[in-house]
């Protein structure tokens, strides 16, 4: 097992922990060990752009508000399912504020996903600032919904349907 992190947090026993600060080290990271993994779980929530240009000095207030241009990040669950083998079980997560099912629905296809969790970052108690959450699981033929509860129960829940999904298909 390997753990592809920007935050330190515990491991099971004998994993392999690779850090990475930017969205660039995650995709090579990723990348790097995709093709001889069986199953890929990508739970990091990669922002979507970033500065164009970056810089390494203070910004001074004289020279007025400055203009920040951005930039794609690379979309490192795309690239995943674009060259996902035969036999391999992908799994993305969809934070979502609106539309959840339907935006989660288009993400699965369009990523070439096998399955998807979704959850509403904005409803209470839920999301990226919480130890609970709320998330569906989709797949094809696959819907589960796993009310408000510990973040650890979630994670056995996509588990448990990953297990599902690979007995199935095997």
């Amino acid at each position: 097992m390997t753990v592809v992190t920007t935050v330190p947090r515990a491991v099971p026993q004998g994993a392999e922990v690779v850090s990475v600060e930017t969205a660039a080290e995650m995709e090579s990271a990723v990348m790097a060990r995709a093709d001889t993994t069986d199953v890929v779980i990508m739970a990091a929530a990669v922002a979507d752009f970033r500065p164009k240009a970056a810089v390494d000095h203070k910004i001074k207030k004289d020279g007025g508000p400055p203009e920040i241009i951005l930039e794609p990040t690379p979309d490192i669950l795309a690239a995943l399912g674009a060259a996902k083998r035969p036999g391999q079980t992908l799994v993305g997560f969809a934070a979502e504020t609106e539309a959840l099912r339907e935006n989660a629905e288009a993400k699965l296809r369009r990523k070439h996903l096998d399955l998807i969790v979704a959850n509403d970052v904005s409803a209470p108690g839920a999301g990226f600032e919480h130890d609970t959450n709320e998330v569906v699981i989709l797949g094809e033929g696959i819907e589960q919904n796993v009310s408000l509860t510990d973040k650890r129960v979630v994670a056995a829940a996509v588990f448990d349907a990953v297990v599902a999904l690979r007995a199935r298909e095997n």
